[in-house]
């Protein structure tokens, strides 16, 4: 594909598609405020650090990321993390770490560390979402308690806004309206309610750039190197579940290792220009795809518009009613919540439903999207190699008295599997015996390790044992491997 008909497939196709991607810019946009702030008030930094931040990171993985209409800004999974740093160390250093971090992540796209997605299996994937979906919800609650009625009021105005808009027109995206609408109920009524600017002090102006003041010393990696690490890996398993997810809403596939070069190369920006590290936004990506995004305009809108609000509208943004803003999040926890998953775990197997419900209760309960994926995986692998293990047989067989005894292994022989196959074999007094491989593959030293044991002990019990029927590769590592005869490798009947 050359150039232009890439960029306009990447960007947007005509003016329609032009206009839906900007909409949809516009209410992430509207949305990244309070969530910028209060992240920033996580971490212990001014409000600016996340805003500036947020603004950088949209705009940069919308030029270099890999995946198309997913949002990324700073985010409460990098926050958390470097809490301690800012106590400790002060600000500075959190630029500092945040700029190794972007070389960390550069690395790993390199790398292709991505790869490791492979190994996540639908159901962690599903519970991620679901513990995510979650969370959102569990976010908004602080601004529903101890508040006026017309908070309330204003926030089933708005769900009202945005489910029942879409049955009359879906030209303009139904949380735009509902914020614009409240917006303007709010300011011309003087309502009680909580706004933007009571979150925290909006900033003034443009960011400006700068290299984080810190002695370029081993003693300073000292520091930053394990909060580096840490975020890299936050915010990749973070943006790489969440393209993922943007994949799947949007039917399409996308570069996960241009994602995390990019990922890398946005927080490097945001460091530069005064902010935190971040990476996807799975709320905001579902706001951005709802509401038409699906190229790589609507996530530069989301990025230059926000700079536009805060140098230019500052105030006014201020005076957004918060009630607008919960009752957008309501509807992305709703729609981002897997409501089939529920009569599933009646029908999918057991295994699998467990992996999901222990990565949602994990995450809620740490609140900590790594912990919680960790946990699914781990689980899925045990899972799968306690299913694995079952799959090999061996038949023992004897045409006559005075014949071999042959044991036929057919299956997958490895690590979680060599105590039943060792098992299977008895103590033949003495009798040849043939063991037949040919249906088996044998893919670890540890099933090495149990062949020569059963081998091994019929000799001791004075039996001719020959192994025949080896495929290439588990010859090969008979070879590298045993501790007693080589296979001497060729096609056919093979003995050990």
């Amino acid at each position: 594909m050359t150039l232009i008909p890439r960029l306009r497939a990447e960007w947007f196709a005509d003016a329609a598609e032009a206009r839906r991607e900007i909409l949809a810019g516009i209410v992430v946009a509207l949305a990244l405020i309070p969530e910028a702030i209060g992240f920033s008030i996580i971490s212990g930094v001014d409000p600016r650090v996340g805003l500036y931040a947020s603004v950088a990171i949209a705009i940069i993985i919308s030029l270099v990321g890999g995946r198309p209409a997913m949002i990324s800004a700073a985010t409460a999974a990098v926050a958390v993390v470097v809490t301690p740093l800012v106590r400790d160390h002060g600000v500075q250093y959190l630029f500092a770490a945040t700029i190794l971090m972007g070389l960390i992540q550069i690395c790993a796209g390199l790398l292709r560390l991505d790869l490791l997605m492979q190994f996540v299996s639908r159901s962690v994937i599903t519970g991620f979402v679901n513990a995510l979906a979650i969370l959102i919800f569990l976010a908004q609650l602080p601004q529903l308690i101890g508040v006026s009625w017309h908070s309330y009021a204003m926030v089933a105005g708005g769900l009202a806004i945005i489910y029942l808009l879409p049955r009359l027109t879906r030209a303009v995206p139904s949380p735009l309206v509902a914020i614009l609408v409240l917006a303007g109920i709010s300011i011309a009524l003087h309502l009680p309610v909580r706004t933007v600017g009571d979150m925290g002090r909006l900033p003034e102006g443009l960011p400006s750039l700068a290299w984080p003041n810190v002695p370029l010393t081993f003693e300073t990696l000292r520091i930053i190197l394990p909060f580096s690490l840490t975020m890299a890996a936050v915010g990749l398993l973070e943006s790489m579940m969440t393209a993922q997810i943007v994949d799947d809403m949007t039917d399409t596939d996308s570069d996960k290792r241009r994602e995390c070069v990019g990922q890398g190369g946005a927080n490097i920006a945001a460091a530069l220009v005064g902010g935190m590290g971040g990476c996807a936004m799975i709320g905001q990506s579902v706001i951005n795809v709802t509401s038409g995004g699906r190229k790589r305009l609507s996530t530069f809108t989301a990025g230059a518009f926000l700079l536009f609000l805060l140098a230019v509208l500052g105030p006014v943004v201020g005076r957004i009613p918060m009630p607008a803003l919960v009752a957008v999040m309501v509807m992305v926890s709703i729609g981002t919540f897997s409501w089939n998953s529920i009569p599933n775990l009646r029908r999918h197997p057991p295994t699998s439903s467990i992996v999901m419900v222990a990565t949602v209760a994990v995450v809620v309960a740490t609140r900590d999207l790594a912990q919680g994926v960790l946990v699914g995986v781990l689980l899925s692998g045990i899972f799968f190699a306690g299913k694995v293990r079952r799959m090999f047989a061996v038949e023992r067989t004897q045409a006559s008295a005075d014949a071999p005894i042959v044991y036929r292994v057919s299956g997958q022989i490895f690590f979680a599997s060599v105590d039943r196959f060792a098992r299977a074999f008895a103590a033949e007094s003495g009798r040849p015996v043939t063991i037949d491989v040919t249906a088996a593959h044998f893919w670890d030293i540890s099933a090495i390790g149990a062949l020569d044991k059963i081998v091994a002990r019929l000799r001791r019990d004075g039996s001719h044992v020959d192994v025949i029927g080896y495929n290439r590769a588990s010859a090969d590592l008979v070879d590298r491997f045993a501790l007693h005869d080589k296979t001497g490798f060729q096609l056919g009947v093979v003995p050990h």
